[in-house]
């Protein structure tokens, strides 16, 4: 039987966690069973939204976490600007937003979506654990592969990639899309280039479902996209798209 005692001890875990903390690794520290602490988790997060607090538990990258309300969002963003310096600029949040609807990714391939050199805001990116390096892609000169970290799931606010907004909402007309995917072409990356392990599988899902992998069944078509995502991203899209992952990134 779950008590008012283990409600608050649960709470009181959640809060001071700088990480989403897991249901078995709550249970553990409760000497409680882990069905017992997520649907003890579940009934909190619901109990939130119905008392319309101030917060929200939300279950993201294997974990459970509390978030500011989005309706509080731009207060809480002008308290926080006062003293973050570590706010991602333009650049960055568009060469970001290519990377998570394009991974694994190379420099090249950011370049030619972006338009523009993305060195500098890839190392920016890496600095502040959102991107890391995946692999090496052999058929391009060993060019390093990018793709998103754990840390980008949490800032997001995302359980995995596939919360990520709909593409095809910021799609082009074929025209660009055509364009795009030739331009992609130059830096896509091949599917034996990566050899993700046990934690990328829990983290992104298998490569199949969730690793964006080049496509053998079109010449023209070799852009690193997951297939739940049909659209393309250009630079005027990418932009468009980072604006609205201004508006889902949570700070908490």
């Amino acid at each position: 039987m779950t008590t008012n005692t283990d409600r608050g001890a649960l709470e009181a875990l959640l809060f001071v966690s700088d990480e989403p903390a897991s249901a078995a690794s709550l249970a553990h520290i409760l000497d409680r069973t882990e069905a017992e602490v997520a649907d003890m988790l579940t009934e909190l997060a619901a109990e939130y939204v119905a008392d319309e607090r101030g917060f929200q538990l939300r279950e993201v990258a294997g974990g459970w976490r509390l978030y500011t309300h989005p309706a509080y969002h731009e207060l809480v963003e002008g308290y926080v600007l006062s003293w973050d310096t570590r706010r991602l600029s333009q650049a960055a949040l568009e060469a970001l937003a290519v990377i998570a609807y394009h991974q694994p990714v190379t420099r090249v391939g950011i370049n030619a979506v972006r338009g523009v050199n993305s060195e500098a805001v890839i190392s920016s990116l890496i600095e502040k654990g959102l991107v890391r390096e995946m692999g090496r892609d052999k058929t391009q000169g060993n060019a390093i592969l990018y793709g998103t970290t754990q840390s980008f799931l949490e800032k997001f606010g995302l359980k995995d990639l596939r919360g990520l907004p709909a593409l095809e909402d910021f799609a082009p007309d074929e025209e660009a899309q055509e364009s795009i995917r030739l331009r992609l072409g130059a830096g896509a990356s091949a599917a034996d280039a990566l050899n993700p392990d046990e934690d990328d599988e829990l983290l992104y899902g298998s490569a199949d479902e969730d690793l964006a992998m080049a496509s053998d069944s079109d010449e023209t078509d070799t852009s690193p996209v997951d297939p739940a995502f049909d659209g393309e991203l250009d630079r005027d899209d990418a932009l468009e798209l980072v604006e609205e992952l201004e508006d889902v990134e949570e700070l908490d």
